[in-house]
């Protein structure tokens, strides 16, 4: 079962050193981390407590927790999708939390979430069969990490690589060679 004591204190050691804070709301604080546990729990892997995972970790390691959104959120909202990591201002005045857009690009939720059904599907029919990824709409553009080599698909690279913590800037567009 997992530690939530230990996932407060991994939460507030990564809000420290990326210069964000945890949310002040302890009722919301103590919801998110019940909700970080339930999934660790779950799925193996803390998956963001207000988003749906496939727990087919390979579809959600955009949305482990801290997500590959929030920086981009705290830089425009103050805050990220779910509320857990926060900045300043809204340290100061949490009155100024407030619902933001949800950031993840809708196909590659359509891709988890169709990977979810055909794994559920083949435990059903007790067929195991290999998850084929969906495929990605053309029109979003996929960004592939010069460092390290994660891709994803998103409409501009994230502010950070989950992976190796390269910049934005080390992201180039990602295209299949024909062959």
């Amino acid at each position: 079962m997992a530690n939530k004591a230990t996932i407060l204190k991994q939460m507030g050691k990564n809000a420290r050193d990326n210069g964000y804070f945890l949310c002040l709301d302890k009722e919301l604080l103590d919801s998110l981390i019940d909700g970080l546990a339930a999934n660790e729990d779950r799925y193996g892997y803390g998956s963001c407590p207000c988003r749906m995972a496939s727990g087919i970790k390979q579809y959600d390691v955009d949305i482990i927790c801290p997500c590959e959104y929030r920086d981009a959120d705290v830089d425009e909202f103050g805050m990220c999708y779910c509320g857990l990591f926060v900045n300043k201002a809204l340290k100061q005045d949490p009155s100024k939390m407030h619902p933001i857009p949800e950031r993840r690009p809708v196909e590659v939720q359509e891709a988890a979430t169709a990977a979810m059904v055909q794994t559920d599907a083949s435990a059903k029919s007790k067929q195991p069969r290999p998850a084929q990824p969906a495929k990605i709409s053309s029109q979003v553009p996929v960004w592939r990490c010069t460092v390290c080599g994660y891709l994803c698909a998103r409409e501009t690279p994230p502010p950070v690589c989950p992976i190796c913590k390269a910049k934005a800037e080390r992201f180039e567009p990602f295209t299949l060679e024909a062959g």
